[in-house]
């Protein structure tokens, strides 16, 4: 099963030994992982050091490298070069995709994303009606900003009114921050796999954002994240603690509903990449976009 590493104590050592990834610290090996297993490491903390070996190892499995900063937002996602065999014609196909069929992707992952906060919402008691007609409204490449109306409604019955999303505010939006993170490493991780490149959107066009289309495909999984935070906030307080990252974490093996099947997070954002690069060398779209989850199985995230 594939595992998110977190390094977030000082002094570690990260190598690679015989297949796996050692952890020391002082001279003293703190654990192994076996590196077929490893969806991303994410490292948050000071003094850590490791072996050009070990990120070799890890760019030939496709597994990013994350570098955060305090509040856990990413700064730096060390990824591998090399992903899909026809990585240069899908590059090209992506470069060459018309605008007609960009924005109407666009569409699609608007509409995803908001039809996942409505269950998200319906999940934890609130009305999903008004996202839901929201949904049924995008137009292609969201022209009428649908993505923010729903947020305007979407936050205040998720978090409280007295919430406000800003990726500087400690407790709850840092909590957001890591699971946002460990989120984006995966979609990164699809991309490269998928042969696309991940600074070509389909929406963030931001000139230093190198992971503009993992942005983009994360937006409906994204109240995945939003619900295991609220769970935990309300369980055990907003901190950042290592059994509130490890929840995290383990959204990346969540079942999800996908065309007649359910696949982990972590599959169907495979999926959701490969059949865009399938779309753009095809020019004609066809998104393996997920569907929300058992209302049970929302309503159970983070605890």
């Amino acid at each position: 099963m594939d595992q998110i590493i977190d390094i977030s104590q000082d002094g570690r050592h990260l190598s690679r030994d015989r297949g796996f990834l050692k952890v020391e610290a002082e001279g003293s090996v703190l654990g192994r992982i076996p590196l077929d297993q490893i969806a991303a490491v994410i490292v948050h903390s000071h003094g850590v050091t490791w072996t050009n070996s070990l990120l070799v190892e890890l760019a030939d499995r496709g597994a990013p490298v994350v570098l955060c900063a305090a509040n856990h937002q990413p700064r730096a996602i060390l990824c591998s070069l090399q992903g899909h065999h026809q990585q240069n014609a899908r590059m090209r196909a992506q470069w060459d995709a018309p605008q007609p069929l960009i924005k109407q992707a666009w569409k699609q992952v608007v509409t995803s994303k908001i039809r996942m906060q409505a269950a998200a919402l319906a999940a934890i008691g609130q009305p999903p009606a008004p996202l839901e007609q929201i949904a049924r409204g995008v137009q292609s490449g969201d022209s009428g900003n649908a993505e923010a109306q729903a947020a305007r409604i979407y936050w205040p019955m998720m978090m409280g009114k007295a919430f406000r999303r800003d990726a500087d505010l400690p407790d709850i939006n840092a909590l957001l921050n890591y699971g946002y993170t460990v989120l984006r490493a995966a979609t990164a991780r699809a991309v490269a796999a998928a042969g696309l490149h991940p600074t070509i959107g389909l929406f963030h066009s931001n000139r230093s954002n190198a992971f503009a289309l993992a942005d983009d495909l994360m937006e409906p999984f994204r109240p995945l994240v939003d619900l295991t935070a609220r769970a935990i906030a309300a369980r055990a307080g907003p901190e950042v603690t290592p059994e509130a990252k490890r929840r995290m974490a383990d959204l990346i093996a969540l079942d999800l509903p996908l065309t007649g099947e359910t696949s982990p997070v972590s599959v169907a954002l495979s999926r959701l990449v490969t059949s865009l690069a399938l779309s753009f060398e095809a020019r004609r779209l066809s998104l393996a976009l997920p569907e929300p989850p058992a209302p049970l199985t929302l309503a159970g995230l983070g605890s």
